[in-house]
């Protein structure tokens, strides 16, 4: 541990091994950001060119011999823009601008802020001259071999992070357990504030302690891309530690793999029912040829105007806990054997028209028997005597309804057809 004297020692030994005299403008200096216009409402906005000036720092330069000195930057790239926040230190640069056809003006732009804690979240560096830090503050700050690191132990911090002249745009809260990614050898990674990344990565078979686990098959070099928001919400709250993405625990993720095999925690196996033993495809887990895999609590794909389609040589396969619902004005299934409620069913469908015709047919044969039998015949005696027959009255009955429903088409359906 180190006291506010070593702390403010530290930070004055950055100011003036990275700050040249201030005899002369000086084309690269470095500073503290002190505030930054990031919506209309600050109170510079008109000044620095409303929404032009998007982006704008207010920067306390580290110069020793006149302390107190305030440069104004805009960010260097327009395409890619990392935003600092008050307190992180910054290198400003001068470059031309044109302010007619015959006139250039020289203005500052600004860089990333330093890497000065080692951490994505955040590298704000208090101001050596406040000789209020608070006690736990203080704490936060260890010095080790390598130099001052700091390390927040106890979950409080009280840097100033926002900006101190527009509580609009104050809406950065400090999290101390926002953990960095464990690089790997070649990687290229870019890395937000709150647990979300992109890798450019490869398999790397290391020997170290630390590894991933995305290389147990391939070769080192393979390539993988992760992209990765929200580190596991079980995750420690030593933020300084590094780790890698988890497939089952970052809250959302993409990876598009080459030889990795993923280790994606669920029973698959229990999962392919419909699939008979030559056509089962190779659970996700154990996979390792190429392939995207999406993650999340829930996914939506979303066409506005057209359409989505999904092409695949062998299984188009729904997993799903209860239901499969499909809502369309119409629905069209092309297969050589549709199989409902079980890949081990032989029943048929009737075609409707052609049992309904059948049926209808059958139907007024038995009706021209029945009237025949409706009226009873008897010779007692040698004399004709003719009675009423109830049973094929009622027979007669029932198949009038038959008849009508037949006729009306109410036994087909009005949505569903088969070939």
């Amino acid at each position: 541990m180190i006291n506010r004297v070593g702390l403010t020692g530290a930070v004055r030994n950055l100011q003036s091994n990275s700050t040249p005299s201030s005899s002369k403008i000086k084309t690269t200096i470095f500073g503290r950001v002190k505030d930054i216009v990031l919506d209309e409402n600050h109170p510079r906005f008109d000044d620095f060119g409303q929404w032009n000036g998007l982006g704008t720092i207010i920067v306390e330069v580290f110069d020793k011999s006149n302390p107190g000195i305030e440069k104004v930057a805009k960010p260097y790239s327009p395409q890619s823009k990392s935003l600092p926040i008050i307190n992180e230190v910054v290198q400003l640069f001068l470059l031309p601008i044109p302010t007619d056809a015959l006139t250039l003006r020289e203005d500052y732009y600004y860089l990333p802020s330093y890497n000065v804690w080692n951490s994505p979240h955040h590298n704000a560096l208090p101001n050596p001259r406040n000789n209020n830090l608070p006690p736990s503050q203080q704490l936060d700050y260890q010095q080790t071999e390598g130099g001052l690191v700091r390390r927040v132990t106890d979950g409080s911090t009280e840097i100033d992070l926002n900006s101190p002249s527009n509580p609009s745009q104050n809406t950065f809260v400090e999290k101390s357990n926002i953990h960095p990614l464990l690089p790997f050898s070649g990687d290229v990674i870019h890395e937000g504030r709150w647990g979300n990344s992109l890798r450019f990565g490869s398999t790397t078979k290391s020997k170290s302690e630390y590894k991933n686990n995305w290389s147990e098959t391939g070769e080192n070099g393979d390539p993988i891309v992760i992209l990765r928001n929200g580190q596991p919400t079980n995750s420690s709250e030593e933020g300084w530690i590094p780790i890698t993405e988890d497939i089952n625990q970052d809250l959302s993720s993409i990876y598009l793999t080459s030889t990795q095999k993923l280790p994606i925690e669920r029973n698959w196996d229990n999962k392919f029912k419909t699939f008979t033993p030559l056509s089962r495809p190779v659970s996700p887990s154990i996979f390792s040829s190429p392939q995207i895999v999406l993650t999340s609590n829930r996914i939506l794909l979303n066409a506005k105007t057209d359409s989505i389609l999904i092409s695949g040589e062998q299984h188009f396969n729904v997993v799903v806990g209860k239901y499969v619902n499909i809502d369309s004005e119409n629905l069209y299934a092309d297969a050589k054997i549709i199989k409902l409620g079980s890949k081990n069913a032989t029943e048929p469908v009737l075609k409707g028209d052609i049992t309904v015709e059948l049926l209808k047919q059958l139907t007024k044969s038995v009706q021209d028997l029945a009237k025949i039998l409706q009226v009873e015949k008897r010779w007692p005696g040698g004399q004709l005597q003719t009675g009423y027959n109830t049973v094929a009255g009622n027979v007669l009955t029932v198949l009038g309804d038959i008849t009508k429903q037949l006729n009306d088409n109410s036994l087909k359906s009005q949505t569903t057809q088969v070939k």
